[in-house]
């Protein structure tokens, strides 16, 4: 635990170590190499602290639940918060409330019969996460789950690319959860360092029009024990279907042979249309020494394809490519290392590969100053 060295110091910048730590240790049983990574603190109605420690036991991931009266001195519950088996270590783990209307976000200790809660963990052995809502049992210090998706590897996901070890925390200032987390780099160390810094470079986003649509008109149902990132990578950004793919090819070389295409792809799944957002990393870069990974997710709750318009947004810098499909209902992030598409040689291009009509209504991009700029702020 620190505390900081000067509380009237507006920027907080020096922090100092209390000499009653470690605060916490792990008692004899606990495995201590899987003992890690603190939740937010919230207050409960007797007055008493409580945060959440990710742990496990065996393969079942656990969610250790301490109490303290001045947040120095922990003592562990006797039950979890919450656990799941065969889900492995459970590594930063977060929990917090939600409401069940509106956009703003609420403080971590919130009580009401307005509001869930997330339980969101990442998992050591899969190296993403997944999290559920559900109930926060008060009077026992409980959290249950809706039945609404899986509460183990297959659960939600907030990004179905390269982004782990995220947290959360409650800005009361604007009334909002903000979310950060790890997007590992997947080249050589060396690259790493010469790299240096990298800011985002641009922000793009689009709408595509469909036109009407009949199941019929999809003739091949595709694997139906896929998941859809075994989809998005067997289908490629190449293929030519009734529609899509379609959407966006960024950090593009000038003759297309390095390439990051961010996609929709229409496709025929277990009896009806369902909506896909690919990242095609496979021709991202020259390179061979780097991760080109392909990633996808279904798009879920788009409603009717008749006629309809989807949205697409994509945030790019010089390696992290942020995909947001139908306004963030499905998010990909992911590394590309191209070594012709640099700077003024990065291109952007929108495209369909379909053999059904599908118009971009809304195309903007804006070009974004560097955050090494000095004369920024």
């Amino acid at each position: 635990m620190v505390v900081p060295k000067d509380a009237s110091d507006p920027l907080l910048k020096e922090w100092v170590k209390v000499p009653q730590n470690p605060l916490l240790v792990p008692k004899f049983g606990i495995n201590g190499s899987s003992f890690r990574d603190p939740t937010t603190g919230w207050l409960g109605l007797d007055g008493k602290w409580r945060i959440v420690v990710g742990n496990k036991r065996k393969r079942r991931g656990v969610a250790l639940l301490y109490r303290s009266k001045d947040f120095v001195h922990w003592v562990q519950a006797k039950h979890p918060l919450h656990s799941s088996k065969f889900t492995g270590m459970w590594e930063c783990p977060d929990f917090y409330p939600v409401p069940l209307s509106g956009n703003k976000g609420l403080d971590t200790s919130a009580i009401g019969h307005s509001l869930k809660h997330v339980l969101k963990v990442s998992l050591d052995d899969y190296k993403y996460e997944y999290y559920t809502v559900g109930t926060y049992l008060r009077d026992r210090d409980q959290y249950v789950p809706d039945n609404t998706s899986s509460d183990d590897e297959k659960g939600l996901r907030y990004d179905y690319g390269k982004f782990y070890a995220s947290k959360t925390f409650f800005d009361q200032n604007k009334q909002r959860r903000i979310l950060w987390g790890w997007i590992n780099e997947s080249d050589s160390v060396s690259d790493d360092q010469s790299k240096g810094w990298s800011g985002v470079q641009a922000d793009v986003e689009v709408s595509f029009d469909l036109p009407r649509l009949e199941i019929a008109e999809f003739e091949d149902e595709v694997g139906v024990n896929a998941t859809a990132q075994q989809l998005c990578s067997r289908v490629g950004s190449a293929a030519r279907t009734v529609v899509g793919p379609f959407g966006l090819l960024v950090l593009a070389s000038k003759d297309l042979n390095e390439r990051t295409a961010v996609f929709f792809q229409i496709v025929r799944y277990r009896k009806e249309l369902k909506l896909l957002l690919c990242s095609d990393q496979s021709r991202s870069s020259l390179q061979s020494d780097v991760d080109k990974t392909t990633y996808g997710t279904f798009v879920n709750n788009v409603g009717s394809f008749e006629e309809k318009s989807i949205s697409l947004r994509v945030l790019v810098d010089h390696s992290i490519v942020e995909s947001f499909g139908e306004g963030g209902k499905a998010c990909i992030t992911a590394r590309a290392y191209p070594t012709l598409a640099l700077g003024k040689d990065a291109h952007l291009y929108a495209f369909n590969n379909g053999t059904s009509t599908v118009t971009a209504s809304k195309l903007t991009a804006w070009e974004m100053a560097s955050s090494n700029n000095s004369t920024l702020s």
